[in-house]
């Protein structure tokens, strides 16, 4: 086997056991969770994971912080598409907020909160690693969009840190209810009107003056 395959295949090794841990620990719990089920998830042998992760403690953290970039890279994948929102912009920023909805009721980014919330305690700083690579880097992506449509003239001139947080409660703050705390499943329907209702209120306050 040569170099790059060897280092492809340790890395192909590192997600399996990444991702049948995360599988394992939504299931289990943390204190639930052993190393020998995830191994055998995995397909590996359970030194395997020692070689790889060394401990349980690293295993989780590790775990959470991959499945947090994971919603992560599926929220900026959602913000990308406002780049070319085209004419109309108001059903632009609904299918926007819509998916923007679908990846955090997901069943990985339920799973996250869970884990993160039940951990808090053992694994404090866990918590805020987490918010900063979701929640902070969500908002400032979708800072970014709402900037240049500013710019355009497509939305009032604001503080676009401000105005993405406050379409993200908009968006979730109903969510977290809708949920049940993450408990329950919402229908697509009720999710999409979720999502128009919030960008009706959010094109209220930062929609273009009638003049303009």
């Amino acid at each position: 086997m040569t170099g790059v395959a060897a280092s492809r295949g340790r890395i192909d090794k590192r997600q399996a056991i990444l991702d049948a841990a995360f599988a394992v620990f939504a299931r289990q719990g943390y204190e639930g969770a052993c190393v020998q089920r995830i191994a055998t998830e995995a397909g590996v042998a359970k030194p395997t994971v020692y070689n790889h992760l060394t401990d349980k403690e690293n295993l989780f953290r590790h775990t959470v912080l991959a499945a947090a970039d994971a919603v992560m890279a599926d929220n900026l994948a959602v913000v990308d598409r406002m780049r070319a929102p085209g004419t109309d912009l108001r059903a632009a920023l609904e299918d926007t907020a819509y998916r923007l909805l679908q990846v955090s009721g997901g069943e990985r980014a339920r799973a996250l909160r869970r884990l993160t919330y039940a951990q808090v305690a053992g694994f404090p700083d866990l918590t805020e690693t987490v918010q900063d690579r979701t929640g902070s880097r969500l908002t400032e992506a979708l800072a970014d969009r709402l900037a240049r449509l500013s710019l355009a003239g497509r939305l009032r001139p604001c503080d676009p840190s401000v105005a993405a947080e406050q379409l993200l409660a908009l968006l979730t703050a109903p969510m977290e209810s809708r949920t049940k705390l993450g408990t329950r499943k919402v229908p697509a329907a009720e999710t999409r009107a979720v999502a128009r209702s919030a960008i009706d209120t959010f094109l209220r306050a930062y929609g273009p003056e009638p003049d303009a």
